[in-house]
């Protein structure tokens, strides 16, 4: 089996996160402000579990390989993505200390924590499978809204976003940590209980990402009481 396979298992959850309203509205411009800074906010905290769980992959690891495959999402995470996600955040007005003082959301709890327990119970690769779902989901969505003639770049407030996500950098990190985990799912049977374990774990996630999105949207009702 390989990711796609994964992806095929759960096409419905997996289409109802990268086609989310709220991927929508930011591809437009549409999307509340509000609800953006939100997800600015969360997502930093997001990044800081996402680091803890790929330095859980190294100590899940059984060979040498298997713990060097890891150790550059680790460092990019801490020296690069959450920097950089700092410094974007400051775009919007929000400084480093604004972000470390916010409570996290219990849609951001749930996900996080539901990926450290995936990778603490099980192996290596049903901590990878957790994982899976944000890399591969939104370089999926920064090539889709790259493409996509619908797409508002002129005057859109969230265009880099977009480019982010879409750009060759983020693509080919993704395309790299992909090849991983496709290697270790390669030697499942996809029918298999182990296979349909793996499954159960990747729409679990995928399922988190798209109650991710929904709490950035639910943001501006609250914004609103």
């Amino acid at each position: 089996m390989n990711h796609q396979d994964l992806i095929n298992a759960c096409r419905q959850d997996w289409d109802a996160y990268t086609q989310h309203a709220f991927v929508q509205q930011l591809a437009k411009g549409t999307l509340a402000q509000p609800c953006y800074l939100h997800y600015l906010k969360q997502d930093f905290l997001f990044l800081k579990q996402y680091a803890r769980a790929y330095a859980l992959a190294i100590y899940k690891a059984h060979t040498l390989a298997d713990m060097r495959k890891a150790l550059p999402s680790v460092n990019a995470l801490l020296d690069s993505e959450i920097s950089h996600h700092v410094s974007y955040c400051a775009n919007w007005g929000l400084t480093e200390s604004d972000l470390e003082a916010e409570d996290e959301d219990f849609g951001t709890v749930a996900y996080t924590r539901y990926v450290l327990d995936a990778g603490m119970k099980g192996d290596i690769v049903d901590l990878y499978a957790a994982l899976a779902p944000c890399s591969i989901g939104y370089a999926e969505i920064g090539r889709n809204l790259s493409a996509d003639e619908n797409t508002q770049l002129q005057g859109n407030p969230f265009v880099d976003w977009i480019t982010l996500y879409a750009g060759d950098e983020f693509q080919q990190s993704v395309a790299q940590g992909t090849a991983h985990i496709d290697t270790l799912l390669a030697e499942i049977d996809l029918d298999s209980q182990r296979g349909r374990n793996l499954i159960t774990v990747f729409r679990t996630a995928t399922r988190m990402e798209i109650a991710f999105w929904q709490q950035g949207l639910d943001a501006f009702s609250k914004d609103e009481i």
